[in-house]
């Protein structure tokens, strides 16, 4: 089934708030020799490195929604839903359904929380103004473009990590050159979806066999 947002393109665990300050105080201290991927969670990092690798924003959302709906209560929540917009949103555009990008860009700009996204090793009060204006671009009719948005680090050693991940996937960071990959710009409508059929076909059998 695909996600409600692409409707218009037709261990031991720390509690939540321990994890904010888990990543607050190592930000404070980058000093140190502890790993970048021991401190964000491994989601976002993939999240971040589709992004402006791969530019597989399907990917990036489908990524991020499940990761997204699994912390009830996280105080990052609402980080993980606005990237979650944006990345369908640059897909919307790319697409040119421009309907379908401004509102999930409008609604990323209105739910962004700058000082959250400075946690998460991002600059959040540039992101903000970045998404802000480039919603107001896109609902430019006459002038409207794509071009891919990309985030401001603030954490050096974020933005290292992600392109050390690109690399050993073998893709470009920060790719312009995708436009023309149809079966990445239309994704949704080319995925492989055999697991999901088969799943459902193996859900149906079971619930027609307990109905006997």
């Amino acid at each position: 089934m695909v996600s409600v947002f692409f409707q218009d393109a037709g261990k031991e665990k720390l509690s939540y708030a321990g994890e904010a300050a888990h990543i607050r105080d190592w930000r404070h201290a980058r000093s140190s020799a502890m790993n970048v991927s021991n401190i964000y969670p491994a989601p976002y990092l993939a999240y971040l490195s589709e992004y402006h690798g791969s530019r597989d924003y399907f990917e990036c959302h489908e990524i991020m929604e499940e990761y997204w709906k699994e912390r009830t209560g996280d105080p990052y929540s609402g980080c993980w839903l606005v990237f979650i917009r944006i990345a369908v949103a640059c897909y919307h555009a790319r697409r040119s359904n421009w309907s379908g990008a401004l509102k999930m860009l409008n609604k990323a700009a209105a739910e962004i929380e700058p000082e959250r996204m400075d946690e998460l090793g991002l600059d959040g009060r540039r992101l903000s103004a970045m998404v802000h204006e480039r919603a107001a671009e896109w609902a430019d009719e006459d002038n409207r473009s794509y071009s891919d948005l990309d985030f401001p680090f603030a954490d050096s050693s974020l933005e290292e990590e992600c392109k050390r991940i690109c690399e050993r996937k073998g893709w470009k960071w920060r790719r312009d050159d995708h436009l023309s990959e149809d079966d990445l710009v239309h994704r949704h409508s080319r995925r492989d979806r055999s697991d999901v059929i088969e799943a459902r076909q193996i859900a149906a059998a079971a619930k027609s066999q307990s109905r006997s």
